[in-house]
């Protein structure tokens, strides 16, 4: 794969052999995978295939083939089995290789259900590495078994289903017709014992527990499966005559009461962090799991915003598998240079001898902080049985999609003598301050702020970027040119509104210089007059500070309505004990964290005058005022607790605030109502005890209702 022409090289000759090429490797990979369960490629070998495939694709669409990889499933079903036809497709998932991948689902999201900067709760399971079967139940009894097949037609293996201890063959409480769908696999310890009764036997072993669950699976001898310890974890649904539950993790609570193996180790979350979160746990406790598994699913929770999202040809769109990444290969670590971010973070990066890992040549790779390099995690623990990272060591390298490659093990047995403990810089390497590392924080980082250049170049890129004022011609590359020009140098974002006026003033014209022309110029300077209008909270968000994403800036925006007014709260807010600072620590997702992050952008004399220097060429506009008129909770501080079954927290929250409500995290004497569902706690206890009014939420959608 490393010979492969670059996507962006290729002819469309070039193009329409390469597409052939693929969908061959890619149809005999899945025939190997899903119908002679001896897989020849491995899952990060397929996933390249099918990336390059779609990209391709997305480059020449007028190219992509009838029988493309992208439009399929699995392959046929095998002749020596009957057919079923399911009732509903069995689709594949669409994958993530890294934190970015995920957060990009999630917007995906949100921007379809048109609720953006909101959040909705999803859940998240291991996905199993075994083979998908659908069991269809009829009043109660197993009626057939089928494999996924090619997503339409699978293979009837139901007698052989029967022998599994892990599937009921009748079910209590279920609805009149229910297709529960899942995963049948082999533990590590029925694996091992298999293949000494097969060497035994003299018969044939197997390579790994999935291919020998799947071999097990589809024995035209249902005998032989039944002396197979095969498994099954239940985690989905096909047909059903009436819905399961209201969300996918009360269909998986009802699966298992109906009698169903569900995985112990899947969890609801409610933010993308929370996910990557559980995905690092999993992925710590993946060795001990006793069973194999490549990855964790991620699924949107309520049912009605899965049916919003629908599907596309092969994958549903509110879910996604998040795989482990598998591509290695050892280097020689040649040096350790520290890179300065935007927020002062010092950031390890190894440079490696080139080395080729999953089809890519790799010579840089993260080392995220100082205590990765010393081989101890931030609470202190071991990591890589303590083994350190040194200049020299021979390493290796992993990486996954397009991620950036890591480092994760080090071959001490290959450690040259002359290999010296890294000490880690107390000084920032760009500017000379002093870098500290807080308590609490993985990572030191440097104080010098804006006087810090390394700091300023990337706070810069932040504050052009699309998110922000996106402001077209000016990017990453051109800010850094800017930054180190001598006659029209942009340091902080204020130049950059005053560029056209100092342009006037030169001799030496922008238009003049290399890679510039007149109207090149003159649209750079109109470009950026135009973003002197813009809103609130694009405006925070540009400014970079620690912790305000585009989100928290869009909360404080709504909640403050005006730029004046948020400074001005900015500065009461100084004293911690203040009641502006309570204001602000009031706003459903801002923390005292953010809180402190925020104040002291606000309080810090440099940065100040900065933004002060900047907000006097811009005009802010208010943020958007909701519709008020007739509402009966404008002006009203609400509390949504317990669960909500008619609509997501996200959506009931968004539809109190679009009323003129603030909605609030925890109840307190200022909480005017609290809208409590069923499981509602402490909440509920205290609101009674402080006498709030409280509603369920039948009587909020009757309150609310026609507005």
């Amino acid at each position: 794969m490393s010979n492969e022409t670059d996507i962006i090289d290729l002819t469309p000759e070039a193009a329409a052999q390469e597409l052939e090429r693929l969908a061959h490797l890619l149809t005999v990979a899945n025939i190997a995978y899903h119908g002679d369960d001896a897989p020849h490629l491995t899952d990060a070998e397929y996933d390249a295939l099918k990336r390059r495939n779609l990209a391709i694709e997305a480059r020449f669409p007028e190219l992509k083939r009838d029988d493309s990889p992208t439009d399929r499933v699995g392959a046929p079903a095998s002749d020596g089995f009957s057919k079923i036809t399911h009732a509903v497709r069995m689709l594949s998932l669409g994958n993530a290789f890294n934190d970015e991948d995920v957060a990009d689902f999630n917007d995906r999201i949100l921007r379809y259900l048109g609720i953006e900067g909101q959040a909705i709760a999803y859940t998240a399971e291991p996905k199993i590495d075994g083979l998908s079967l659908s069991l269809r139940y009829e009043n109660g009894a197993l009626v057939y078994a089928a494999t996924r097949g090619d997503g339409a037609v699978g293979e009837n293996v139901t007698e052989n289903a029967r022998t599994i201890s892990d599937i009921p063959q009748t079910l209590m409480g279920a609805p009149e017709v229910v297709e529960v769908r899942g995963e049948v696999y082999m533990s590590h310890n029925d694996f091992i014992d298999l293949n000494t009764r097969q060497i035994a036997r003299g018969g044939k072993t197997f390579a790994n527990p999935r291919n020998a669950a799947a071999g097990s699976l589809r024995q035209l001898d249902a005998k032989i499966t039944a002396d197979r310890p095969l498994r099954f974890f239940a985690y989905a649904w096909g047909d059903v005559s009436e819905p399961l539950a209201q969300t996918q993790f009360g269909a998986i609570t009802r699966l298992a009461e109906m009698g169903f193996q569900t995985n112990p180790l899947t969890a609801l979350c409610s933010t993308v962090d929370d996910l990557i979160a559980h995905y690092t746990m999993i992925s710590e406790r993946r060795s001990a799991l006793g069973y194999d598994i490549d990855g964790v699913v991620y699924k949107v929770d309520d049912l009605a915003l899965q049916a919003r999202l629908g599907f596309r040809s092969t994958t549903p769109r509110w879910a996604i598998a998040h795989k482990f990444p598998a591509e290695l290969a050892w280097t020689r670590l040649e040096a350790i240079d520290i890179q300065v971010g935007r927020t002062g973070a010092l950031s390890p990066v190894a440079r490696l001898s080139p080395v080729t890992v999953g089809g890519v040549v790799v010579s840089n790779a993260t080392l995220h902080n100082e205590d990765y390099i010393a081989g101890r995690d931030s609470n202190g623990n071991a990591i890589r049985d303590g083994k350190d990272i040194r200049v020299g060591d021979f390493v290796q390298v992993y990486r996954a999609g397009d991620v950036i490659p890591k480092i994760a093990d080090v071959d001490l047995s290959k450690r040259p003598d002359t290999a010296k403990i890294y000490e880690f810089p107390t000084l920032c390497p760009e500017c000379g301050s002093h870098a500290i590392r807080e308590e609490g924080d993985a990572v030191r980082r440097c104080v010098g702020g804006l006087i810090c250049p390394a700091q300023a170049v990337e706070r810069l890129k932040h504050f052009v970027s699309r998110k922000a004022f996106d402001i077209e011609g000016l990017g990453a590359k051109q800010i850094e040119m800017f930054f180190d020009d001598p006659t029209l140098p942009i340091r902080e974002p204020a130049d950059i509104f005053t560029l056209r006026a100092r342009d006037a003033q030169n001799l030496s014209k922008l238009k003049n210089r290399e890679g510039w022309g007149d109207k090149s110029a003159s649209n750079l300077f109109d470009n950026i007059d135009e973003k002197r209008l813009l809103s609130f909270s694009k405006c925070l968000f540009g400014l970079g500070i620690r912790h305000v994403g585009e989100a928290a800036a869009n909360l404080i925006a709504t909640h403050f309505g005006s730029w004046d007014a948020f400074v001005v709260a900015m500065d009461d807010a100084q004293d911690s004990a203040s009641q502006a600072y309570q204001e602000l620590l009031s706003i459903d997702g801002v923390g005292d964290v953010m809180a402190r992050s925020l104040i002291a952008a606000f309080s810090d004399g440099h940065e100040r005058q900065g933004i002060n220097r900047l907000v006097s060429h811009l005009s802010i506009q208010d943020a958007a005022k909701p519709k008020t008129d007739g509402s009966p909770v404008a002006g009203k501080i609400v509390v949504f607790t317990g669960t909500l079954e008619r609509m997501t927290r996200s959506e009931a929250k968004a539809r109190a605030e679009s009323l003129g409500a603030k909605v609030a995290g925890s109840v307190s004497a200022k909480t005017d109502l609290l809208v409590a569902g069923p499981g509602a706690g402490s909440k509920a206890k205290k609101a009674a005890e402080l006498g709030i009014e409280t509603i369920d939420e039948d009587t909020w959608l009757a309150m609310i209702d026609g507005l």
